[in-house]
């Protein structure tokens, strides 16, 4: 059975930053894509961050490009959400995810079969 847990959220003043992490259980990482979503109130859920299971490619919303940075360590089977220059927009619940699809679908929900269950970072003052 394929658990994600995230941790690491909380509140944060603007400008502060914060690292996510997200531990996986019952799935080898080096062979699923990983990706961090987040969803505020109100709204769909959205793409922040992704690195390929092959080459360890990265990719980022515009929104949090050169503030985020997603890495994972295979041998602990964790992923990493390192987030500077936070702003009172980046406020939501921010999911783990663990998916095997195509190049083309690293940015959409439906590219991603497990979930954690979320973790809140709230930005303010």
């Amino acid at each position: 059975q394929v658990e994600l847990v995230e941790s690491g959220g909380g509140l944060v003043q603007p400008g502060n930053s914060l690292r996510l992490s997200c531990v996986g259980s019952g799935l080898t990482f080096n062979t699923w894509n990983m990706a961090w979503f987040r969803q505020a109130p109100g709204k769909d859920r959205e793409f922040v961050a992704a690195i390929r299971r092959s080459g360890g490619y990265t990719y980022y919303a515009d929104s949090v490009k050169g503030r985020f940075t997603i890495s994972k360590d295979n041998g602990k089977n964790t992923v990493y959400l390192q987030m500077n220059s936070l702003t009172p927009e980046d406020t939501a619940v921010y999911y783990c995810a663990a998916g095997m699809a195509v190049l083309s679908a690293t940015r959409v929900v439906s590219g991603y079969r497990h979930w954690g269950q979320g973790t809140q970072v709230t930005v303010s003052s």
